[in-house]
């Protein structure tokens, strides 16, 4: 009823703040929407800021290079916190340390403080070494895929550590409070999922849903695909948002995808299909793109092809797999029509990440990978 009418995600903001009260929690791990500075989360006085790799995304309201997006971003970074930062492009480091420097926060930086010693590749994942700001983890198992993942791993570990009470000198020297018990962080990680993220939805052929949706964010995904599966040809199905960048995108996907399946998905901010179809033929060429009016006639489209081609080649039979890309609505979507029920359910499961504000573009950014 107000002048100006909150957005969904407000809405929900407020509406887990007051839960997070109620309950009440001991802590809350809190994700912005969009940005930083001007987000409704930002309320809310992190004890620690974590800020993952910045690129360029959501330019019509953050700005339209990474050094104005990472100053934004910079906003949820408050006096007395500590900054846990991803590696960064030079200009997004740059705008971020200012922030630092400004409100008097300590920093901890991605290979600087804390990073990945080394990580090897191993069935399900991979077996990572990290250093923390507490000291050195070895044998660790982390069951995602991708060198992103990697150091998503290093950047929640430090900021757990300093979360625990690793002060200013402690992360500057090197020395401070003792590491944290190695079987517990071993069972921690191992633990971890990521639904949506290069995630396995089912097998011959392989099919991965993965919610990369901007450049960089596609650029990982197809890093990970190829150091982490075999196979000989990838046929991709695409669905995207109107208000990305779709011609880099399609850039990133056109040296590695034999043919490329566009569609849309369940959100009203999906590409046409007719639209999605003109950029992508300009790029791989009609003989290589086919069109779908919905996400599911797209995968059974993708699944026949990888069926039927077998890897091309002379490879063998199971060595072409489908990658379903290019929003977080549309690994959701991937999800529901492809997850089986769970025991004593009825029908589909609903997706795991609903689509949300982070689709909104007045409200909330899609989480970084």
């Amino acid at each position: 009823r107000h002048q100006v009418p909150m957005s969904f995600f407000e809405v929900l903001t407020g509406m887990a703040f007051a839960a997070f009260a109620d309950a009440p929690v001991d802590v809350a791990v809190v994700e912005v929407g969009m940005g930083g500075t001007w987000d409704s989360t930002n309320i809310a006085d992190g004890a620690v800021a974590v800020v993952t790799p910045v690129s360029l995304d959501h330019t019509r309201y953050l700005g339209s290079t990474v050094e104005a997006i990472a100053a934004d971003k910079a906003g949820i970074i408050k006096p007395g916190a500590v900054a846990v930062l991803a590696q960064q492009p030079v200009e997004a480091a740059e705008a971020l340390l200012r922030r630092v420097a400004e409100v008097g926060a300590t920093v901890a930086r991605e290979g600087i403080e804390f990073g990945v010693l080394s990580r090897e590749l191993g069935v399900g994942g991979q077996q990572l070494e990290l250093r923390g700001l507490r000291g050195d983890y070895h044998d660790l198992f982390l069951p995602l895929f991708g060198a992103h993942q990697a150091g998503n791993a290093a950047c929640a570990l430090a900021a757990v550590e300093a979360f625990a009470g690793t002060s200013e000198d402690d992360i500057a020297t090197g020395s401070g409070p003792a590491p944290f018990e190695e079987a517990w962080v071993r069972e921690a990680f191992a633990s971890v999922t990521s639904p949506g993220r290069l995630e396995v939805l089912r097998r011959s052929p392989v099919v991965i849903a993965d919610a990369a949706h901007n450049p960089a964010g596609m650029a990982a995904t197809l890093d990970a695909v190829a150091e982490s599966f075999t196979f000989t040809r990838l046929i991709c199905v695409l669905a995207v948002s109107a208000d990305k960048d779709v011609p880099a995108i399609l850039d990133q996907l056109e040296p590695v995808t034999g043919d490329l399946v566009v569609t849309r998905n369940s959100s009203s901010r999906s590409m046409d299909v007719d639209k999605l179809a003109e950029l992508a033929e300009a790029v791989f060429g009609p003989e290589h793109v086919i069109k779908a009016a919905r996400l599911d006639e797209a995968i059974e489209a993708a699944v026949t092809l990888a069926d039927e081609d077998g890897g091309g080649d002379g490879a063998l039979p199971g060595s072409s797999g489908v990658l379903i890309t290019g929003s977080v609505i549309t690994a959701g979507d991937a999800r529901a029509l492809l997850r089986a029920p769970a025991p004593g359910t009825a029908g589909q499961p609903r997706p795991a990440e609903e689509p949300s504000a982070a689709e909104e573009p007045s409200a909330a950014e899609e989480p970084d990978p």
